[in-house]
Formats: C-alpha cells, sequence, structure tokens
C-alpha cells in the first residue's frame, strides 16, 4: 500500500449534508490480469483509465455495493456488516462472469479507505455517515460479447447525509408501470442495467411529485416488489407481523435482512418473506423503505391507478417502524448491541 499525507481537515457544513459526489483523499485500486488479482493500492486518482473496448462500457459487465462506516460517541468507527456484502458481490459476479475479490480482501479495501478517509466521516450525532462503494468492471482491449480479458476492483468514499431529505419522515410513492428487471434476468444481482432501467419510471414518479417509483413483479403486475432502489416492508394491522416481499427479481437488500432479524428478535414480530399484493394494502397498518442508503424511509402512500392508499400517516412514521429504526440505527452507531459478526471497528 502506498499513499502520501491526508488532508488534515475538511471543510463540510454537516448539518447540510446530502447524498452527492463529493471527492475524498484515497480510494482502493485492484487489477485482475492473468487469472489473479494484484495486491491493490491506495491512489489519489479518482479517474479510471480504461480500454475503449470494456466490456464494462458496452455490454454493462459489472456490479456495485453500497456500504457504511459510522463515527460512534467514544470515536471509534463502526462498518456495518460488510462480510454480506462482500458476499453478496461475489453472487453478482458470478451472475455476470467476473472474477470477484475474496470476503478477507473486500474487508481490507474497505478497512483501508475508512482509515485513509477517517476525516471525512461526520460527526457523532450529526446523522451522517460515510458512503463506501465498492465496483467490479470489466476492462481491456475487446470488441466481443463475451467475459472482459481484465478486470478492475476498487471502493471509493463520500460522506452523505440522509437518501431523502427529512430523515424519519414518511414519502409518498407511485406505482410504474416498467419493469424494474425480468422475471429470470438479473434482479438478484446489483448491476448497473437495473439501475439504469429505473432512471425514467423514477424520474416520471418525481416529476409527478412523489419520491420515487415503486415496481410490481415483472410477470403479473399485482405484486409489490422494490420501492425505487430500495426493499419494501410493511406491518400487518395488529402490529404483530414484518412483511417483505420474496421473489427471484428482488435485490437481497443487507438492511431488509437486518430489519427481519431486529424484527424477531428485538421486537418479538413475526417475520414473513412472502407476496404484498397492490391490491390488498388495507392489510398493513405501516410500510416502510429500507437500504443502505435510504436507512428507512416510511411510507406514507402508494398511488396507484387512480387510488391513493396512505398508511400510518404522511406526516409521521408509525410505532413499529420508529423502533426498527431506532434499534438499527443504534447498532451501527455503537449506542446498542449489535449481533455478533454484524459489526468490524476500523
Amino acid at each position: 500500500m502506498t499513499q502520501t499525507q491526508a488532508t488534515p481537515t475538511v471543510d463540510i457544513d454537516w448539518s447540510t449534508l446530502g447524498f452527492s459526489y463529493i471527492r475524498t483523499d484515497f480510494r482502493y485500486l485492484s487489477h485482475w490480469r492473468g487469472g489473479e488479482w494484484d495486491d491493490g493500492t491506495l491512489t489519489r486518482d479518482n479517474v479510471l483509465h480504461i480500454s475503449e473496448g470494456s466490456t464494462a462500457l458496452h455490454y454493462g459487465q459489472q456490479c456495485f455495493e453500497g456500504l457504511k462506516a459510522y463515527r460512534c460517541a467514544d470515536g471509534s468507527i463502526n462498518v456495518f456488516r460488510p462480510d454480506q456484502n462482500a458476499a453478496r458481490m461475489q453472487r453478482s459476479c458470478e451472475r455476470l462472469l467476473m472474477p470477484a475479490p475474496s470476503t478477507e480482501v473486500f474487508i481490507e479495501a474497505i478497512r483501508q479507505v475508512v482509515k485513509a478517509n477517517e476525516h471525512f466521516i461526520p460527526p457523532y450525532g450529526t446523522g451522517g455517515s460515510l458512503y463506501l462503494r465498492p465496483f467490479v468492471i470489466g476492462v481491456g482491449d475487446n470488441i466481443g460479447v463475451r467475459t472482459a480479458p481484465e478486470f478492475i476492483f476498487s471502493v471509493f468514499c463520500i460522506p452523505v447525509g440522509p437518501y431523502f431529505k427529512g430523515g424519519l419522515t414518511p414519502q409518498n410513492f407511485i406505482t410504474s408501470p416498467y419493469d424494474r428487471a425480468a422475471p429470470h434476468g438479473t434482479g438478484a444481482a446489483k448491476v448497473g442495467g437495473n439501475y439504469a432501467a429505473s432512471l425514467l419510471p423514477g424520474q416520471e414518479a418525481k416529476d409527478r411529485h412523489f419520491a420515487d417509483a415503486i415496481y410490481l413483479d415483472p410477470e403479473t403486475h399485482t405484486k409489490i416488489e422494490e420501492v425505487g432502489s430500495a426493499n419494501l416492508f410493511v406491518i400487518t394491522q395488529d402490529g404483530s407481523t414484518f412483511v417483505t416481499p420474496q421473489s427471484p427479481s428482488i435485490l437481497p437488500s443487507i438492511t431488509k435482512y437486518s430489519l427481519l432479524h431486529l424484527a424477531e428478535h428485538r421486537l418479538g414480530l413475526k417475520v414473513l418473506e412472502g407476496d404484498v399484493f397492490i391490491g390488498g394494502l388495507d392489510a398493513y397498518s405501516e410500510a416502510g423503505a429500507c437500504g443502505t442508503a435510504a436507512v428507512i424511509t416510511p411510507i406514507g402512500g402508494i398511488q396507484h391507478a387512480e387510488t391513493f392508499h396512505v398508511f400510518h400517516s404522511e406526516t409521521e412514521a408509525g410505532p413499529v417502524t420508529k423502533r426498527l429504526y431506532e434499534e438499527l440505527v443504534g447498532i451501527q452507531y455503537g449506542d446498542r448491541e449489535a449481533p455478533e459478526g454484524w459489526i468490524v471497528k476500523v
């Protein structure tokens, strides 16, 4: 690893921090050539130099991850469940015929980037965090539709505030006639093509003053699958059961599976992965979008065709959603005990 002196201080107004690109000092870069990854290094250069024939540019051979590092009250740094991100990246790479970094290499790259950019981590109490973006792309001279001759694994980071402005404030969403992913396509892999397909429906939703689009299942258009770039959860009317959609075309959110565990083991709820029918929303008292970027965003209401369904409230998060948020965020910032293996200290 080679690096020069990091910037000692940063001029950032933590109170107004959003979810936008901010160039930080160092990022991790590793190349795969001749059948193996090199040792990787930290670099100040935030520009990738790749062949014009790279498969990432022409055929979408790339995948990425998102995770966060948090400043705790005692000054230490928590990284939330990086082993799960490594495992998901490995599954995405397998789906796209790309070599994946091992879990050990993935976590070490995260450690190096967090330590080298520690001064960019928002202070405890600001609600901010350091967002980490690992990615793998196919590169090298190529023109045919085939797996790339070379690959790049990189990790960069940016300080971020809430993805949706307002924190734990309900947002309204609208169903889209577009499909996020094909029934047996790449929906379960975190690949850029899924997100490219979401840009138009997402913009159409925002043009109608909704936070984002909701995608229904691509086969029948009767069941909710994802909320923009986040997973969905709902709470039954009696408050007893946490339900989240299950489908082979849904990205398996690490936040969602963390909430499933917390709902069952910390809140004592029943948990269920199953169908959430767009025509059956009256069965649920609360709903939320969850993901690394969104954390938990309460859903105030959903517009579907001519019907607008309101859950708990358009202005206030429901009681179960609040408890789940407090439990999850408390673990991430070190204020509550984490289940074994969930936190990596840097």
